[in-house]
């Protein structure tokens, strides 16, 4: 079980941050991820695995004046 913006997710096959944001039509240069509490560098989203116990936030930038 993986927790995604504070619900729990379970996936049937490892899947990486790349392919959970891509499948979630997330726009990569507008968001921002933290992965365990820890700032995720965007260069590692394709190459970092979702493992169970994970907790994954996932923050959209919003404009404004």
């Amino acid at each position: 079980m993986i927790t995604i913006n504070g619900t729990s997710v379970s996936f049937d096959e490892p899947m990486t941050v790349g392919t959970y944001l891509d499948a979630h039509q997330y726009r990569r240069s507008l968001i921002a991820v933290e992965l365990n509490y820890e700032i995720l560098p965007k260069s590692r989203y394709d190459e970092t695995i979702l493992k169970d116990g994970d907790i994954l936030e996932v923050v959209s930038f919003v404009g404004g004046g």
